[in-house]
């Protein structure tokens, strides 16, 4: 068994290896029974998955973790010899999912929502089994994933400069199996994750927490998620449950290792990535390219693989994002080259603010009024899109504040911004589920989350001594 992305460690003297940067191809082997064609469709659109979701997630303990599990579920699926590459990826999604040649992708979301070794075991026998049975090959057909992929590249990409749902949609069709196959792989990952010696009960257990955060989840989103794709309707945790007991008895039993895996993910990232940048009111910080922008007041951003988008509630917005220039193509050159709907070539002007080269103009649409700028940071392209029904003075006021906010961060901005990350804590005797719970208070519906990714409801007994999950700012 192979878990490789490019620079690889050896570890416990076995084939297995984990992934150190996601910068290299990926292995030309595929696993067995493979056709050629599925390792082409996998190699094609592996980096094109890494980058529609937020890069590679890299925690040392998680990859040991998930490639010991991967190892004894290859053992107990009979293909002891075969060639999977596991990416975690950084992403706060709770999603996992198989694409032809033996590809399988859990994001360090699952990873938070998942409490013990066999529940993450269910997870990946689960996508093991879509690989075995052929599902992901069966799916995906060469015209399909060209047309599914192009247009993850558009949205991720910045093609599409109003909004990110086509490239969500489209994520979770690349997940997407039929309802059938989804039963199907339920019943053979029970039975790979059971020889394996974990608790086969685990995929029932777990699909039912997948089921609360969607729930939770869809009262902050809208209700795009994981369960889009992974649906865990009620009659499906039960149909899991009674798998289980008819493979392995009424009374089956299987490791957990709960504290094991808890050990596991301690610091693990919970939600978006500060190298993805961070959002402190009107302020975005992005640490990995060092700059930093204030938008203006009344304006409320969100951060996406994409841009960083921001609403205001008299019907305005701006989106941030990048491009990629030519070194050689001056920025007022670039404004112009038509990427811009209705731009007026007249009102292009260069300008310099913090040190930083920048150009803008204004554009027009039937229904839209643009202000648009781009700048150059270290040979980066980035771009300023502004839009409102009408231009004003106040309007035109606040785009060119937010240009002359943009600048190079210091060692006061970058202190300024705070992980949030998985905190594994010891109960005490006499504390309750809900004193626990208050931990989390400080967090946007901490609270109702805490309950969630312990698999607890309000008033349940904690047993003193176990290990909880709380999320907490680092």
């Amino acid at each position: 068994m192979l878990l490789a992305l490019g620079a690889c460690t050896s570890l416990t003297g076995s084939k297995i290896v984990v992934s150190q940067t996601g910068d290299n191809p990926a292995p030309t082997v595929v696993p067995e029974g493979t056709d050629p064609d599925d390792a082409v469709i996998g190699r094609r659109e592996h980096p094109r998955i890494i980058a529609a979701y937020g890069g590679v997630y890299s925690d040392r303990p998680a990859e040991i973790m998930v490639a010991r599990i991967v190892g004894r579920l290859l053992a107990a699926a009979n293909q002891p010899n075969a060639q999977f590459q596991v990416t975690i990826l950084d992403s706060s999604e709770v999603n996992a999912f198989a694409l032809p040649g033996g590809y399988i992708y859990v994001t360090r979301g699952i990873l938070a929502l998942a409490s013990d070794t066999s529940e993450l075991a269910a997870v990946l026998a689960h996508e093991i089994a879509h690989v075995t049975l052929r599902h992901a090959r069966a799916r995906t057909d060469r015209t399909r994933t060209t047309a599914i992929v192009d247009r993850v590249i558009t949205g991720v990409f910045g093609g599409d400069t109003s909004t990110d749902a086509t490239a969500n949609r489209t994520r979770q069709s690349m997940a997407a199996f039929g309802q059938n196959q989804e039963l199907e792989a339920d019943r053979e990952g029970i039975k790979f994750a059971g020889k394996a010696g974990y608790d086969p009960t685990a995929a029932a257990r777990f699909l039912g927490v997948m089921s609360r955060f969607a729930t939770f989840s869809a009262g902050a989103n809208g209700g795009e998620g994981f369960l889009s794709s992974h649906p865990s309707t009620p009659a499906r945790v039960q149909k899991a449950l009674e798998t289980a007991r008819s493979m392995f008895g009424q009374a089956s039993v299987g490791e957990t290792d709960r504290a094991g895996y808890l050990a596991s993910i301690s610091g693990l990232t919970f939600g978006d990535s500060p190298a993805q940048g961070s959002i402190i009111g009107r302020r975005f910080i992005q640490s990995s390219s060092k700059f930093t922008f204030t938008v203006p007041q009344g304006y409320t951003l969100q951060n996406s693989q994409s841009a960083v988008v921001g609403v205001a509630g008299d019907g305005e917005a701006v989106r941030f994002d990048s491009a990629d220039v030519q070194p050689s193509v001056g920025l007022a050159d670039y404004l112009k080259s038509g990427w811009i709907a209705g731009l007026k070539s007249q009102s292009v002007t260069t300008q310099t603010y913090n040190g930083i080269e920048m150009a803008s103009g204004v554009a027009q649409t039937d229904q839209w009024f643009f202000r648009v700028s781009v700048m150059r940071v270290d040979g980066q392209v980035y771009r300023f899109i502004f839009a409102a029904k009408a231009d004003s003075t106040r309007f035109a006021q606040g785009a060119e504040a937010t240009l002359k906010s943009f600048r190079r961060t210091d060692a006061s901005d970058l202190s300024q911004i705070r992980k949030v990350a998985v905190r594994i804590v010891t109960a005490k005797a006499g504390e309750t589920a809900d004193s626990l719970a208050r931990q989390m208070a400080g967090l946007n519906r901490g609270t109702e989350l805490f309950y969630i990714i312990n698999d607890l409801y309000p008033g349940d007994p904690i047993v003193p001594g176990q290990k909880y999950k709380v999320v907490a700012l680092q």
